[in-house]
């Protein structure tokens, strides 16, 4: 992790919680750092676990960079990245006089998600999410859980109304996917495309027609 330096332009923040989603949430943080962005991280005690659970002790949070280098290429080291404790309330991502230009939370838990629709601020994942949305500033929301209760979908339009986007992790297949990397390449791609960043992770559709279709 490389510690904070002047920045030239706004950060983008990315939360990990402890839903199923790993591959989400490391594509879309090397997305960033390819293209040369600033990223403030805040990692959850789950999505710690998440990232070793699913990817391996070399995801840990502390050789996260490395990973990402190895598995995405040195076009990652175009960005930097500063990690914050989420039990840090008083970080920059927790007031809105930081210049912070978005959130994406992914994967969001169905515990955070909850946090975030009823503002309750109790680490600095909701409280930033709860920044976001007072700041007008855009809130991207990736949950990643299947089937839903009544309650957590009536979370996911409380959120919505506060102007969140809620992102859930649907990869399409309209692209033809062959490995898992192409299916995190369609979700990363979403949530640049959510927070207004360009990119080309994914071919777009043409509205051309397959045979029988």
């Amino acid at each position: 992790m490389s510690s904070e330096a002047p920045r030239t332009q706004p950060s983008v923040a990315v939360a990990i919680t402890g839903a199923s989603g790993a591959l989400y949430a490391t594509r879309t943080l090397a997305a960033l750092l390819e293209r040369g962005h600033q990223v403030e991280l805040v990692v959850s005690d789950y999505g710690r676990r998440l990232l070793r659970d699913e990817l391996g002790e070399t995801a840990s949070v502390d050789r996260l960079v490395p990973f990402l280098v190895d598995r995405y290429g040195p076009g990652v080291k175009a960005g930097q990245m500063t990690l914050h404790s989420n039990r840090d309330l008083g970080a920059t991502l927790a007031s809105g006089s930081h210049s912070c230009c978005g959130l994406v939370i992914v994967p969001c838990s169905m515990k955070t998600l909850a946090g975030v629709a009823h503002g309750l601020s109790r680490n600095l994942v909701e409280r930033a999410a709860d920044v976001m949305l007072k700041e007008r500033r855009p809130l991207v929301i990736v949950p990643r859980e299947t089937p839903m209760s009544l309650m957590q979908l009536k979370n996911m339009v409380l959120c919505a109304e506060a102007g969140a986007t809620v992102l859930p992790a649907m990869p399409a297949f309209y692209q033809q996917p062959r490995t898992l990397d192409d299916l995190a390449d369609f979700i990363a791609g979403k949530i640049l495309g959510a927070l207004g960043i360009q990119h080309e992770l994914y071919p777009v559709w043409t509205g051309r027609v397959t045979q029988g279709g």
